[in-house]
């Protein structure tokens, strides 16, 4: 998949640090064709910005309203918007 298409920047809220949320983020991403990233915020939030197609893209937003297995999801704040073609690929920041 290419980086046309558009960009997803989310912000994940709940208990998604230590129970393998950016692990697992970036491996659905990646499956997906997606390119980006995902971190750890100091709020105990995660973010994550990740470009390529808009179906791809729902559906990895769609996983991260669930998430790994041990997270709790309580919120996701979604923006949209181009995609800058920054990225060759996904990783964990």
């Amino acid at each position: 998949m290419t980086n046309t298409g558009e960009r997803l920047r989310l912000v994940i809220r709940g208990r998604v640090q230590g129970v393998w949320y950016r692990a697992s983020a970036a491996d659905r991403a990646g499956e997906l064709g997606l390119t980006g990233w995902v971190s750890n915020r100091p709020d105990g939030a995660v973010e994550l910005v990740a470009e390529g197609g808009r179906e791809a893209l729902d559906r990895l937003l769609e996983w991260c309203r669930e998430g790994s297995p041990l997270a709790r999801v309580s919120q996701v704040e979604i923006e949209r918007s181009a995609p800058s073609g920054e990225f060759q690929a996904f990783h964990v920041r």
